[in-house]
């Protein structure tokens, strides 16, 4: 189906499913539940998971099927996310066209940075993205304030064109009349599952840009991708130029980039140079080793386990940490919520870093290889491989005829 082979259409259904399902997904328990701090199922956070899983999958078509490792992808974030928010201002305030303009400005942005930094490789080109980043950074800021509007940031007045903007339309973000943040509650037996329009639109598009990424990583052109991380020597002997298509991957995703930059102002009509800062380039980087770079789904499940954390273990405080061990002796709650206060609320950055160097450590290839292992225990597909090894190794040798 869609030129995908067997298996790779039953991966792309089944992720499909887990995606359109997540919004039940992400509440497994009760509101009423001690545990219902853990659930993610409110549009804002799953909006996130959808659009930073965007992001993290075009760096990987860079980092994980090239090998250059660029620390400057926020830059384009930050371009996508003011190219949306001027359609808002000079057009209407339909995603559309804002997007569209985000993906443009985006694919021209990073086709005059990769230009200029692929003409180097390993840490000289990381070194170089990061000063490009930087240098948009502080010219969204603090120069270029007419079209940024500076540190305030860039959103819209009642003053601005919006030529389109017809009587009785939407006075928020919408595609066609259906408004970005209205969302349909649904009560079940003490659950409350959020459907919101925000987040399906989110999500359509993160389905559709996995299954662009599919066909990259399953094409020759992502053949040639690989092809330059294991050994760009040796390839450049066979005559073959890596540059157009390291420069061709940059580009893409730099698109990638500006679309999740510009899905962030579809859901919030402002945009910011805080957008454009190394950390949120940085961030991009620990969400591909830690989901498993160069795998299909590594990123976007790496991106979701820090959007997660960022998000739900920030918010636990001291006060539910006492609901949670009331049942203890009052100097063993004491002490357990003194042990445990470090890692939450504002140290939830402590414990997303101790679970990142457990992973780099026991884990090299990411959340994904953690998951083969467990589904290799489950099934014992180890153990029959090595059965089928020791048994090979004690067959008889077939003898060998010398002419």
């Amino acid at each position: 189906m869609l030129g995908l082979s067997k298996k790779d259409t039953t991966f792309l259904l089944i992720v499909i499913f887990l995606t359109l399902a997540t919004p039940i997904l992400l509440q497994p328990f009760p509101e009423g539940s001690p545990l219902a701090q853990f659930n993610a199922g409110y549009p804002d956070l799953m909006q996130r998971f959808a659009i930073y899983g965007i992001f993290a999958i075009g760096f990987n078509i860079l980092f994980g099927l090239t090998g250059y490792l660029s620390f400057g992808h926020a830059a384009f974030l930050g371009v996508g996310s003011y190219s949306v928010v001027w359609m808002y201002k000079l057009l209407s305030y339909n995603v559309l066209p804002g997007l569209i303009l985000a993906i443009i400005t985006s694919a021209l942005f990073a086709l005059l940075i990769g230009y200029v930094s692929l003409r180097r490789s390993g840490i000289y080109f990381s070194i170089l993205t990061l000063a490009f980043a930087q240098m948009s950074f502080n010219l969204a800021y603090s120069v270029l304030t007419p079209l940024t509007n500076g540190e305030t940031g860039l959103q819209v007045y009642t003053d601005d064109p919006q030529v389109l903007m017809s009587a009785g339309a939407p006075t928020s973000p919408h595609l066609f009349g259906i408004v970005m943040n209205e969302s349909t509650k649904i009560d079940v037996n003490g659950w409350q599952f959020t459907f919101s329009n925000g987040y399906y639109f989110c999500a359509i598009i993160a389905i559709v840009v996995f299954y662009l990424s599919l066909r990259i990583f399953r094409s020759p052109f992502g053949i040639m991708l690989r092809a330059i991380k294991t050994n760009q020597t040796r390839m450049s002997y066979t005559g073959l130029n890596a540059r157009p298509y390291t420069l061709a991957a940059f580009v893409i995703s730099g698109m990638y980039a500006g679309l999740a930059g510009g899905l962030l102002a579809a859901m919030d009509p402002l945009a910011g140079a805080e957008r454009m800062q190394w950390t949120a380039s940085g961030e991009v980087v620990l969400m591909t080793i830690l989901g498993g770079a160069g795998t299909l789904m590594g990123p976007v499940l790496g991106a979701g386990f820090i959007k997660y954390f960022e998000n739900i273990f920030s918010k636990i405080n001291d006060t539910i940490l006492h609901s949670w061990f009331s049942a203890l002796p009052d100097g063993l709650e004491d002490a357990v919520v003194f042990m445990l206060h470090p890692f939450i609320g504002k140290g939830w950055n402590l414990t997303l870093g101790l679970l990142f160097m457990l992973v780099v450590i026991f884990l090299p290839g990411g959340l994904i290889e953690g998951g083969t292992r467990i589904w290799n225990l489950v099934t014992g597909k180890s153990r029959k491989t090595r059965s089928i090894v020791k048994d090979s190794e004690h067959q008889p040798k077939p003898p060998v005829h010398v002419n």
